[in-house]
């Protein structure tokens, strides 16, 4: 039995550390084609970056919501009011 756990828990850090790794690969394309697609705009320069701004806050939200499906951790609560905080100063300042 002690064999079959070592082996699961290796397949499962092998399986991390390739969704990491793919996950890092795919984020490289997704910049390189958002460049291209940036030095295309040509005159829409300002709106495509406010659009791209605006992906960059979904996504950085989507992996926050992500973080807390996934974590389990005793000091979720404390980063969940960390946040709150952080948004509420954020548009307070705007």
């Amino acid at each position: 039995m002690p064999e079959a756990a070592i082996i699961a828990f290796t397949l499962i850090a092998m399986a991390i550390v390739i969704g990491m790794t793919i996950n890092a690969i795919v984020g490289k394309v997704i910049d390189g084609k958002r460049l291209r697609y940036e030095g295309k705009a040509g005159g829409r320069g300002p709106e495509l970056r406010e659009v791209l701004e605006r992906q960059q806050m979904i996504e950085d939200r989507l992996r926050v919501l992500e973080r807390i499906a996934t974590d389990r951790g005793s000091l979720l609560a404390d980063e969940i009011e960390a946040l709150r905080i952080a948004s509420a100063k954020e548009r307070a300042a705007s």
